[in-house]
């Protein structure tokens, strides 16, 4: 196994080589190389790679090539954090997304929260480079009204209480800010709104798992994934004992083993051609 170099961005959001905030311990990219299946795990807003990296190992174990990237201002300071937005975190993703296509037959992308939305904005964007979609909780909308007041408050104060650790399993925990970087957010809630609107051109298989209780993510935002996209091979898993970072709670094992079943049984119909537009 080896790891992903790491990228960043400088205090003026320029990309850079040398992150300038140390990393949280556990909070590194992780990658795999493994068969000419592959898949690219997309971590959720203020969390970083230590919260999908059981996942990526059972990945890895199960024969795939994996890559986990770190989200720019992920896993260092929320502060940090508020100087990187949505169109950073997408790069990051889609520069892996190209690098695992030019070398892979097939690539599949999951993803928990925000990252579920970065999934499918790269479903979007680069249409059948993406074989699949594994969405965990995907953020599409949010019904808190305290955050039509985050374009004007991010201008006041820089963050707001953060949501991060919700897991019902006892004992785990995940890495995460305790505050919500409110340019961050405000950038993210943007980025949303521009994928709700494109959804309909989501036409790869889906394998969509959503928490019975999310204490972050209402249960309509799946809903609205659902009603939207153009997918007809969907395939929708409630998880009865898990809350919102189900990754690391009660039906982990749910996730890791549904998204190796449904990799597995598209990649058996999906042609070689790897590296073809």
């Amino acid at each position: 196994m080896r790891t992903l170099p790491d990228s960043g961005l400088d205090r003026a959001g320029v990309a850079c080589h040398d992150d300038p905030v140390p990393l949280m311990p556990g909070a590194e990219p992780f990658s795999a190389d493994g068969g000419e299946v592959a898949f690219l795990l997309c971590h959720g807003f203020t969390g970083c790679p230590q919260s999908l990296r059981p996942w990526a190992e059972h990945l890895a174990a199960e024969g795939f090539t994996v890559a986990l990237p770190r989200l720019p201002g992920h896993g260092t300071t929320w502060q940090e954090m508020n100087l990187t937005r949505w169109p950073d975190w997408l790069a990051t993703v889609d520069a892996e997304l190209r690098a695992l296509r030019r070398s892979h037959r097939s690539v599949f992308v999951g993803g928990l929260s925000m990252g579920a939305a970065l999934a499918l904005r790269l479903a979007v964007d680069h249409g059948n480079d993406v074989a699949g979609l594994v969405l965990v909780n995907p953020m599409a909308k949010l019904e808190d009204k305290r955050l039509a007041a985050v374009g004007v408050l991010r201008h006041v104060v820089p963050s707001m209480p953060g949501v991060a650790n919700d897991i019902k399993k006892p004992g785990m925990k995940e890495l995460a800010y305790d505050r919500n970087p409110l340019h961050a957010l405000h950038s993210m809630l943007g980025g949303c709104r521009d994928l709700v609107r494109d959804l309909r051109e989501v036409t790869q298989p889906v394998l969509l798992l959503r928490s019975a209780r999310d204490h972050v993510i209402p249960a309509s935002s799946s809903a609205l994934v659902l009603a939207r996209i153009s997918a007809t091979d969907v395939t929708e898993v409630l998880l009865e004992d898990s809350y919102h970072v189900a990754t690391l709670d009660n039906d982990a094992t749910t996730i890791f083993e549904g998204s190796v079943d449904f990799a597995r049984r598209l990649a058996s119909r999906t042609p070689d051609t790897a590296g073809t537009p």
